[in-house]
């Protein structure tokens, strides 16, 4: 970038009248740790700054500034002679080109010193109530117009302004840097060829660019990758990174290529974060300071603190590493409670490798359980959020379907996941029974298809610790289940002296179980498929197998859809042999129903005929006793009424 040259100063009128031109310098010469000025009339102001004292006059200061020309007046009962500035921003370098200014010399703006000049200027009130074109102005025209407007000039500067906190917070600098620097970086980079470290993109080689434009001598840029700008940002300071992070997150940046900008910033600055190790020795960017555990952890604390909400913005591994790294460092447990939901949604992403923590408190086992087990807490947790959010009338469009399939198969990888674990970490001699047990059962019965996990890990435990008892040995053994043992798995149980008696009894019935059951599963199939061929052989006729003039490929067709279609047969004829049981057991139950709700069979009009006359002559016969007449018969016109009322009751 050019240098911004500064008009030299030609001498101006003192309030008494003397013009000052015999003050007009040619040289500053430095001697030791002291500066002068070559000039007619002697020095009689003193200026130390930190380590360095300049010898000055008074007049060129205080027509430009307004902090020492008031320092002067306020003096004026007494010869001011020495002036101290050691809260000077930017320190002797940024107040040598502040002298030179004032004396005149001409001096070149750069993105080095601009953020020191601007600074310096404001301490020492150089504005322009005091001197038209004074050095405050110079420096914000420079920085609006030629800084702003440049990718690696406003980086630069943003570098500079590490050692001018609070001035330039205050003065807005690192703001307007980190606001330029967020808007070159969502830029689209699709024609725009901004000029970044990597020489790989920037420039492509001579051949490639004769090839497309004869005429051009000079080669010609490419279009920047999308993560061309990770790698300039990553030399700022975390406090500036994170500056940047932001305004490029109200940029509206995507949260992968924010994620993937975070990552590489910490393998840059967090040596041993990543696989490949990086030593303080060969990265340049490492801190310098006599603390580097401070510094470490406020990186770590920086980062999780920006690290988007979105899932899978970065990767798990890195997640883990970082949280191994924050319990080292003593991070914030608020933010390592963060950190650990975020892997939580994530967890079934998870590596063996990553996830064997260790615990730093000596009196404790060597792996970190408890996080682990705080981890799949926190996956159960989002797990269930997410299933609870699934839309009634995703099912039509299978939607719902889908995320059910994907949660179960995530709680899969995690169960294999955690019983690899569990198999490492039994091999310490200080897990307890009760963390092992608690955290294999932690998952749902259904994550586990296959429980041959569980047993390598059960076995792996109980050959760490010798000293159980028989009950415990028992309780350990309960978080399997023996049915889900493949056959493997019951072989090497049947033979394992650790395991209890009971339960590798259970263990061998349940595999003679499945043994018969297969054998039982296998005869049936023979006895269909021998029905199915018998079926057809008259259908076979039918089928009549491709001359051999056809090509490969055509009898190759016609034997697939000939296996197919037997294949079809027998699945048919199995579900007609269900079918009929169940056809077979549904009519058997249906009689015993109707037995024990049917009524008591009613009787015939005949047999209730004869009961009710037999009930009306005993009545009568009753009557003739009690009236004191008994053997007198009853008259002639009763008799008739009883058998026309006989006649109708059995019509």
């Amino acid at each position: 970038m050019r240098g911004f040259e500064m008009e030299s100063f030609d001498g101006k009128h003192t309030k008494s009248g003397i013009i000052s031109s015999s003050l007009k310098t040619n040289l500053f010469e430095l001697q030791g740790k002291s500066w002068f000025v070559t000039a007619e009339a002697p020095c009689d102001l003193l200026v130390q700054v930190q380590d360095f004292t300049f010898h000055l006059h008074k007049f060129p200061l205080h027509s430009r500034s307004g902090r020492i020309s008031r320092t002067i007046y306020e003096s004026r009962t007494r010869d001011l002679r020495i002036l101290v500035l050691d809260d000077l921003p930017g320190g002797s370098e940024a107040f040598g080109l502040v002298a030179k200014f004032c004396y005149g010399v001409p001096i070149d703006l750069t993105p080095a010193n601009v953020s020191e000049l601007r600074c310096a200027a404001e301490y020492l009130e150089m504005t322009e109530d005091i001197e038209e074109g004074n050095l405050i102005s110079k420096t914000e025209s420079y920085l609006s117009y030629d800084v702003l407007s440049s990718w690696k000039d406003s980086i630069l500067v943003l570098k500079s302004c590490e050692k001018l906190s609070p001035w330039a917070e205050n003065l807005q600098i690192v703001r307007r840097c980190s606001k330029a620097i967020a808007w070159k970086a969502c830029t689209n980079s699709e024609g725009v060829c901004w000029a970044h470290s990597r020489k790989s993109s920037s420039v492509s080689s001579p051949r490639r660019s004769n090839l497309r434009d004869p005429g051009l001598s000079r080669p010609q840029p490419l279009p920047a990758p999308s993560e061309w700008w990770f790698e300039d940002i990553s030399v700022l300071r975390i406090d500036h990174f994170v500056r940047v992070i932001n305004a490029i997150k109200v940029k509206g940046m995507g949260s992968e290529q924010v994620g993937a900008a975070i990552m590489n910033y910490a393998s840059k600055w967090l040596p041993g974060l990543l696989k490949e190790k990086m030593s303080d020795e060969n990265n340049p960017n490492s801190p310098s300071t006599d603390d580097p555990f401070k510094d470490s952890r406020m990186i770590i604390e920086s980062l999780i603190s920006i690290i988007p909400q979105q899932k899978d913005c970065v990767s798990c591994n890195f997640l883990l590493r970082l949280l191994r790294m924050s319990n080292m460092y003593n991070v914030s447990p608020a933010l390592v409670t963060d950190l650990e939901k975020r892997i939580g949604m994530q967890f079934d992403q998870a590596t063996l490798e990553d996830l064997l923590i260790p615990c730093h408190n000596k009196c404790e086992i060597l792996t970190n359980v408890d996080l682990v087990q705080r981890l799949l807490e926190h996956f159960l947790v989002q797990d269930h959020m997410e299933s609870s959010r699934s839309h009634p009338y995703e099912n039509e469009a299978g939607g719902e379907n889908q995320r059910s399939s994907n949660g179960f198969s995530s709680k899969m990888k995690v169960a294999r996941l955690v019983d690899s674990y569990l198999t490492k970490a039994s091999r310490d001699g200080n897990l307890t029974l009760t963390k092992f047990q608690v955290l294999a059962e932690t998952l749902p019965e259904n994550a586990r298809s296959c429980h041959d996990g569980l047993y390598r890990a059960i076995d792996s435990y109980l050959m760490a610790h010798p000293m159980l008892t028989e009950h415990e040995r028992r309780k350990i053994c309960r978080v399997m289940d023996c049915e889900k043992l493949s056959i493997e798995a019951c072989l090497h149980a049947a033979q394992n002296e650790q395991l209890p008696l009971r339960v590798v009894v259970q263990i061998l019935f349940h595999g003679q179980q499945r043994i018969s059951q297969a054998m039982a599963n296998k005869s049936l199939m023979e006895a269909s498929k021998s029905q199915c061929e018998a079926a057809g052989a008259t259908r076979e006729g039918l089928m009549e197998r491709p001359a051999a003039t056809h090509p490969k490929w055509f009898h190759e067709g016609w034997e697939r859809a000939n296996r197919d279609i037997k294949a079809l047969k027998f699945e048919l004829e199995s579900l007609k042999v269900k079918y009929l049981e169940l056809q077979h057991e549904m009519d058997t139950f249906q009689s015993q129903l109707d037995s024990k709700s049917k009524p008591s069979k009613p009787l015939s009009a005949w047999c209730a005929g004869w009961k009710k006359l037999a009930k009306l002559t005993k009545a009568d016969h009753l009557q003739t006793f009690d009236a004191g007449h008994p053997t007198a018969t009853p008259a002639a016109d009763q008799v008739k009424k009883i058998s026309r009322r006989w006649r109708n009751s059995i019509s």
